[in-house]
């Protein structure tokens, strides 16, 4: 008998011809997540679940989901989901790490420029028709080459955004849990406390999880740390950067400028002040949005819930105790 999937909105081909004809799936027509009455009704019917980051995995919908092995992401980041609640439950949680690695990467180096060089102010210059001639002080912007950059975190996206940096001739710095001695040595970096990391960098790059130690970690108190030449850049989560301090920081000219891919809530509200600030690009969480990636993220996405399914382990667990001490779902 064919197992039942349910798949929170639309899923690329790439992933979804994996699927059909192996499992009796339910998808969701998108754009907009379901309606939570209608997230507990598919799930108490679901032996699999392929999520995207717009739907909240939580407590109730694990409580409800009386059938379900598996919750598979289709992220790398899984804050969507009750982890806790998932693993005493039984059930695995899958992700997709790896393959949207040097995506986003690009992507956090492409706001780095963009911030430092002015580049959505200089876009709309020219289509406001204000360009009318060539001026030696127009839109200054300030230099990558050569630049210090503060990582913070060192995980896989913030070494390729490191490798990046070093063809850029950037002095490259890392806060982290610990020193990793071999990072250093391959991508000739420093480690620093993110208190001396944000003193001495002029551009800083968020490569953090969002969780209960994260939550809120760039804040007033951070920003006043940092030179008033500084630009922030956040690719990780919206929820690790307080909105309103940043918004004031940069108002203020205490910080120079901001890119940000990920935003509190998501979308940005209209009437969001950051909005009205020439000094901050703001992009709808396009990180890992080339057409390669995304359909390698349907499949492993697509291959993580069919193993699950069909009783192997998939390739990526985030909490891989459940099979190991033997608490897994029976199929």
């Amino acid at each position: 008998m064919k197992r039942r999937a349910y798949i929170t909105g639309p899923l690329l081909p790439a992933g979804l011809s994996l699927l059909q004809g192996k499992a009796e799936l339910v998808v969701e027509p998108g754009p907009a997540p379901p309606t939570r009455e209608r997230l507990l009704e598919q799930v108490a019917a679901a032996d699999g679940l392929l999520a995207l980051v717009t739907s909240r995995i939580d407590a109730e919908v694990i409580a409800a989901a009386g059938r379900l092995r598996v919750i598979s992401n289709f992220a790398v980041g899984y804050d969507n989901i009750d982890v806790q609640a998932a693993t005493r439950a039984g059930i695995l949680v899958t992700n997709t790490p790896d393959v949207l690695t040097e995506t986003t990467a690009d992507l956090a180096f492409a706001l780095m420029l963009a911030a430092a060089r002015r580049l959505g102010e200089a876009e709309r210059f020219v289509r406001s028709g204000q360009w009318n001639l060539w001026q030696p002080d127009l839109l200054l912007g300030r230099d990558v080459w050569g630049a210090t950059l503060g990582i913070v975190g060192l995980g896989r996206i913030g070494r390729a955004v490191a490798r990046r940096a070093r063809g850029f001739g950037m002095h490259i710095l890392y806060a982290d849990e610990r020193p990793d001695p071999r990072a250093e040595a391959e991508l000739e970096c420093s480690f620093r406390s993110l208190e001396d990391l944000l003193r001495e960098s002029d551009f800083v790059t968020i490569h953090l999880p969002l969780n209960d130690r994260t939550r809120g970690l760039f804040g007033a108190g951070r920003f006043a740390l940092m030179k008033p030449t500084a630009i922030l850049i956040n690719t990780a989560r919206g929820p690790i950067v307080d909105q309103r301090a940043l918004y004031e920081a940069l108002r203020a000219k205490r910080l120079a400028a901001a890119g940000l891919d990920v935003t509190d809530p998501e979308p940005i509200r209209p009437d969001d002040p950051l909005l009205t600030l020439d000094n901050c690009v703001i992009l709808p969480h396009i990180g890992s949005a080339s057409v390669r990636t995304r359909d390698r993220m349907a499949e492993l996405a697509a291959r993580n819930l069919l193993d699950a399914l069909e009783g192997r382990r998939p390739a990526h667990c985030v909490n891989p105790e459940v099979i190991d001490q033997g608490r897994w779902r029976k199929a």
